[in-house]
């Protein structure tokens, strides 16, 4: 069996090859990034005991092997132990000049259609916060004279009809307190980007998360220290972090583990509105092991106004959304019972910048 390696590396989809006993002999590098999992870990190992695939597919594989002919599945989900699933077209075909041998193709779907999705939630919630905006800007005005007016009157009233009025001020002042939160959206300054360190950010917001709203949780660092610097806004990614280690928190009340993953990925590239593509190799992925987002809300869940909380206001996550689209970046989440992932996918920073930073 001749194989040419610069062939076989190049490949931009996920590959395996498999020998007669279903074990995997040789594995791409686009198919350790989307498996989250080097070529030794899976060199020698059975597929159907590492890649996760959502569909019963050893027998129709197995005559596909006797034949020497191709497999196609469409729309099934594939994973692993170390990422969630992903929907996903494969491929099985037999190595041409080999008796057993066979080659197995994965193309994820999920990241074109969750660009579309990105894309659209982005003009959702541009559309969403104007009119927000301006709901917010022509509330408030009358909300101040309800305050006052209740106020005023509560001065001639009993003790129990002064509750009443206290009710009205109450929950008027709260109302003032969302159109605020509302209205952050369009005061937020440009991103001022520079060359950042993704893991000086990540220690500060779990520093802070520990020690606040996030103490009774576990925090597991998983780093690769040999990530170059990316271009950011430092504050506002370390608002981004806060803002998911909150979330992360407040989903496991009892207490859970998060953990903080940082890796290289060169096969993602997002095409910007004006048509030129992006790379955005650097990945942040915050990962807890809370009950997971709830199903109905799980594919909008960065829409302004959508929230799984008890009286959410569904304006984080939003907030969140709009931070790394400024500033060039791409959130996607993935979320099953018992696992949640967030994955921030980050530019580099340009060399001049790295070296006028350091």
């Amino acid at each position: 069996m001749i194989l040419d390696t610069a062939l076989w590396s190049s490949l931009p989809v996920p590959a395996l090859m498999l020998d007669g006993d279903d074990l995997i002999i040789s594995s791409n590098p686009a198919a350790e990034s989307f498996l989250n999992m080097s070529s030794k870990s899976l060199t020698g190992q059975r597929i159907w005991e590492k890649v996760m695939i959502d569909a019963p597919l050893e027998e129709p594989f197995d005559r596909a092997r006797k034949n020497r002919s191709s497999l196609f599945v469409n729309d099934v989900n594939v994973g692993s132990g170390e990422r969630a699933p992903m929907m996903c077209n494969l491929q099985f075909a037999p190595l041409q000049g080999s008796e057993e041998v066979m080659i197995v193709m994965i193309s994820p779907r999920e990241i074109a259609s969750r660009v579309n999705q990105h894309h659209s939630s982005e003009k959702a919630a541009k559309s969403a916060i104007g009119m927000a905006e301006m709901l917010a800007h022509e509330i408030k005005n009358p909300l101040a004279g309800i305050t006052g007016a209740a106020q005023l009157l509560s001065m001639g009233l009993s003790t129990e009809d002064q509750e009443m009025t206290d009710l009205i001020v109450e929950e008027s002042r709260r109302i003032v307190k969302l159109l605020e939160q509302v209205e952050q959206f369009g005061n937020l300054r440009p991103p001022l980007l520079k060359a950042v360190n993704i893991h000086d950010i990540l220690d500060r917001a779990r520093q802070s998360a520990s020690v606040g709203f996030g103490a009774h949780m576990l925090y597991i660092e998983d780093y690769d220290p040999s990530l170059p610097q990316t271009l950011a806004d430092g504050d506002q990614l370390l608002q981004v972090f806060l803002n998911l280690l909150k979330n992360a928190s407040e989903a496991n009340k009892e207490g859970g583990a998060i953990r903080l993953h940082t890796f290289y990925d060169t096969s993602l590239r997002v095409r910007r509105s004006d048509g030129t593509q992006a790379r955005l190799p650097l990945q942040i992925e915050i990962i807890d092991n809370g009950p997971g987002l709830p199903p109905e809300i799980a594919n909008d869940i960065f829409e302004p106004f959508v929230s799984g909380k008890e009286n959410g206001t569904g304006l984080g996550l939003a907030l969140v959304s709009k931070l790394i689209s400024d500033g060039g970046g791409w959130i996607t989440v993935d979320s099953v019972p018992g696992r949640t992932v967030f994955r921030i996918s980050l530019p580099l920073a340009p060399k001049e910048t790295e070296v006028g930073e350091n």
